[in-house]
């Protein structure tokens, strides 16, 4: 089988690329991890992709807003070929810092495939605090990434998650299903309607606060130790991979 390749951007304070290339290729993909002024010089190289990550971080130092000025790079530069991606049967993911450039990019959500325009908003958390810990959330509507999932824990770690929008763009994207991943029992960062991860109306963008490239592996759970002494007292086998995974491997699996 051919495994599907995907292009993780780098560059300019996005540092999460080394871990999402990981978790891709541990998914079954083929990883490449391609600076943004790289693309730039080469911009036909985004066709022979079949996935786009935008990972986590810090891009640009987030001093204009978190994710905008990595967006109107992306947008000044490669639009068009961007444009041209997501009309395609491919897949898009940005976590963290990069649902951030999704959204300002207006990759997400889209309404009626207004592509490039910023229709939301990823504010300061409500603590005007930079907010890290792990989470339970709860899938309620259906995207190829998160296939088989009803419940997940991730950790976050960001100062600009708080998910707005007015209340006619809330009213569309609601009555569209676009909201597909919440906080289940605590909103740590005062986001409406504790919204964590929205999609555009094919389902194929996803852009979510969470980490899920930090949680790969059993032992990077915060309560490993415990399950595992639970694990072992009840019989059972110790498992090696951590729930996060499983989003990388439904993006792998849209191609099989």
């Amino acid at each position: 089988m051919i495994k599907p390749k995907v292009l993780i951007l780098s560059g300019y304070g996005l540092n999460c690329e080394d871990e999402t290339k990981y978790a891709f290729e541990l998914a079954g993909g083929q990883g490449q991890i391609v600076h943004i002024n790289d693309l730039i010089k080469n911009k036909r190289l985004l066709d022979d992709f079949q996935i786009m990550a935008i990972p986590g971080g810090f891009a640009y130092g987030d001093d204009t807003g978190s994710g905008n000025a990595y967006g109107l790079k992306l947008r000044n530069h490669l639009w068009e070929n961007i444009s041209k991606f997501v009309t395609k049967d491919k897949l898009v993911i940005g976590i963290c810092n990069g649902f951030q450039v999704l959204v300002n990019l207006g990759l997400v959500p889209a309404l009626n495939k207004k592509y490039g325009e910023r229709q939301v908003a990823l504010l300061p958390n409500e603590s005007t605090r930079y907010t890290t810990g792990w989470f339970d959330f709860k899938v309620i509507s259906d995207t190829p990434w998160l296939a088989g999932i009803k419940e997940i824990s991730l950790p976050i770690a960001h100062g600009e998650g708080k998910f707005f929008a007015n209340k006619e763009v809330l009213n569309e994207i609601n009555k569209k299903n676009l909201v597909v991943l919440k906080y289940s029992n605590i909103n740590p960062t005062g986001t409406l309607e504790n919204i964590a991860g929205i999609t555009d109306e094919s389902k194929r963008i996803f852009g979510l606060m969470p980490h899920p490239e930090r949680a790969m592996f059993f032992t990077q759970l915060p309560n490993w130790p415990l399950l595992k002494e639970k694990l072992l007292r009840d019989g059972e086998k110790f498992p090696k991979f951590g729930p996060g995974l499983q989003i990388f491997k439904n993006g792998v699996n849209y191609f099989k």
